[in-house]
């Protein structure tokens, strides 16, 4: 029986991650997305957004940036018409009818090889999805098919009585 190299598989774990992740991105914007890095994380405590923290190994340089969740912001381009001063001011849900308003959809992104969150990445799904920072997220995971990525969008009410 051969023993598993814990530090060599954290490696290679963290390459395919960022090897797909770049996939994603790529497929993004040959669909037209607009996709930056995001760069922030959610302090559930105390209700608010804050910059996501690199992770560091004391022995070694910086291991990782760019620790935000979700990984992607993305957007569409804005219709070619630009909507009025009040429309702007009035807005109540990004979500509702942006194709006839020229507003650009804002969407969440989030890289799962296997498309499955966890518990605190479902609350903080939910807590961008109730304050309007996205219009949706979608979780992107391997396909069956080789080569390529499905996506799903979160809903939720997925969790009803799972979250307090």
């Amino acid at each position: 029986m051969t023993k598993i190299d814990k530090v060599k598989q954290g490696k290679q774990n963290r390459v395919s991650g960022l090897k797909f992740e770049l996939k994603v991105r790529k497929d993004l914007e040959e669909k037209g997305w607009i996709v930056s890095k995001w760069n922030n994380n959610i302090d559930l405590e105390n209700n608010k957004i804050i910059p996501a923290k690199h992770k560091f190994n004391p022995f070694k340089k910086v291991m990782t940036l760019g620790t935000g969740f979700p990984d992607f912001i993305a957007f569409t381009k804005p219709n070619q018409y630009l909507m009025s001063y009040e429309d702007f001011y009035t807005i109540k849900y990004i979500g509702e009818d942006i194709e006839n308003k020229g507003y650009s959809e804002v969407i969440g992104v989030e890289a799962k090889s296997d498309g499955r969150l966890n518990k605190i990445e479902k609350e903080k799904c939910v807590w961008y999805l109730k304050n309007h920072i996205f219009s949706k997220i979608l979780i992107a995971s391997k396909s069956k098919e080789r080569g390529k990525i499905d996506y799903k969008k979160f809903k939720i009410k997925e969790l009803r009585g799972k979250l307090k």
